[in-house]
């Protein structure tokens, strides 16, 4: 018989991250952030939710069904938690950002939350962190190749190991689809190429022309080393269109190449979703130890001008909760926090004195608070993030990790205690570089 659930909970699909958790993806978010700068990206901050049917104007069919609405008390207008930023940005960038004279590089991080949840079992989530780029009014392959290669870059920056890159381009599999006029055929190939599955690719062929048929199966395997694949997408009967599209992206594996030479690039023509939403080059990033792509992206020529001014955009967004199981698959350790001291001295005319001793050492750059309670533990110290315990009255300074204590001159205890923490500061440092 199953348990009643406990009247203190979460909704599914969400969570709370403990202290090294966060750590972990905060420093994640800001390596990332660090190279999207480095880079000339801008940071932004949107709203959680919007307004559905503005918000909507940018999503594509799944990431509508996927957005969580409610009616907004104060106004009655029925508003989404945005299950994408992307459409925020071309929001901004086609009313705000206007009259910028040139294009837009802007970068954010934040939470996004959708109706159907991301991943398998205990693992789904519904609220996805993100941090990611838009490069909106460039076009070309210079433009998509900046996108590729930052994309890399910054992946590389969060520490994983073996990350590669799949460029595809959507005009192969909207051209070979567009032979098709049922709608639930449309559906049932899209899903099986989706899966790479020949056999159910040929099955949901049935009806079509040879040729048609033939080439949506051969899409399947469209997938590989950028060149082999595209001289095997040369042989096949293609627009003048298309084939374009295959130079382009060899032309632009060959910039990401030089930009990103820690890159592995291979090219997978055969994704058969988003023709709603992307227009050209489409990108996902895989690394060893996630199940699922940390990045996607692409170029999306159409979305801006759904809020009024038509222009081009590329950008990407990576998984920032994919990368974190990423780190921990191939044992990246979670970041540590900066030494610090946890200052002991009881309570009364003796905690005051703490608190002004903390205070003078904080004016000296050295993370500090006053302990308030009983004595605390080795334990409990680590578990909280102190490197070092000051015992006031006993004049030591103890390492946490190792028990070992440095005897503190009273002179120095009495002049941080007064304002001046210099010579305390300096006994701290010698300490913490010293310790394990």
């Amino acid at each position: 018989m199953n348990s009643a659930p406990s009247p203190v909970r979460l909704p599914a699909g969400v969570r709370d991250f403990l202290p090294r958790a966060a750590a972990r993806r905060r420093a994640i978010a800001e390596r990332l952030l660090a190279t999207f700068e480095a880079w000339g990206y801008q940071r932004i901050i949107t709203p959680v939710f919007e307004c559905a049917d503005v918000l909507e104007r940018g999503l594509g069919g799944d990431a509508r069904a996927a957005a969580i609405r409610f009616v907004e008390p104060g106004t009655g207008e029925v508003v989404a938690l945005r299950p994408d930023i992307t459409p925020q940005v071309a929001r901004l960038a086609a009313t705000r950002l206007a009259d910028l004279g040139g294009p837009a590089r802007l970068c954010y991080e934040g939470a996004v939350n959708r109706m159907t949840a991301v991943g398998h079992g205990a693992l789904a989530q519904r609220e996805i962190l993100q941090a990611g780029i838009e490069l909106i009014g460039a076009d070309g392959v210079d433009a998509d190749a900046e996108a590729v290669a930052l994309a890399a870059t910054a992946l590389a920056a969060t520490g994983l190991a073996d990350v590669q890159i799949d460029l595809g381009h959507v005009a192969f599999a909207a051209e070979a689809l567009s032979v098709v006029a049922d709608d639930g055929q449309r559906a049932a190939l899209t899903a099986a190429l989706a899966k790479k599955d020949a056999q159910a690719v040929a099955r949901a062929a049935a009806g079509l022309a040879d040729v048609d048929r033939d080439r949506l199966v051969e899409l399947v395997g469209l997938w590989g080393a950028i060149g082999e694949v595209i001289a095997r997408a040369q042989a096949l009967a293609w627009s003048s269109t298309t084939r374009a599209a295959a130079v382009a992206l060899a032309d632009v594996a060959a910039r990401v190449a030089a930009l990103a030479p820690m890159a592995r690039l291979s090219a997978d023509l055969g994704l058969g979703r988003g023709f709603e939403y992307y227009t050209g080059l489409r990108f996902a990033g895989f690394a060893r130890g996630a199940a699922d792509a940390v990045v996607r992206g692409g170029r999306y020529d159409g979305l801006v001008g759904r809020y009024g001014r038509a222009t081009g955009a590329v950008g990407f967004a990576v998984d920032i909760e994919a990368i974190a199981g990423a780190q921990r698959a191939i044992g990246v350790a979670a970041p540590e926090p900066a030494p610090g001291v946890l200052i002991v001295a009881g309570g009364g005319a003796a905690g005051a004195a703490a608190a002004r001793l903390a205070a003078a050492l904080r004016a000296r750059d050295v993370r500090t608070a006053a302990h308030h309670g009983p004595a605390p533990t080795a334990a409990y110290a680590a578990e909280t993030g102190w490197s070092h315990l000051l015992d006031v009255a006993a004049g030591q300074l103890v390492t946490v990790a190792t028990g070992a204590a440095v005897a503190i001159p009273a002179d120095a205890i009495a002049a941080a205690t007064a304002g001046d923490g210099a010579a305390l500061a300096t006994i701290f440092a010698a300490a913490a570089q010293a310790a394990p």
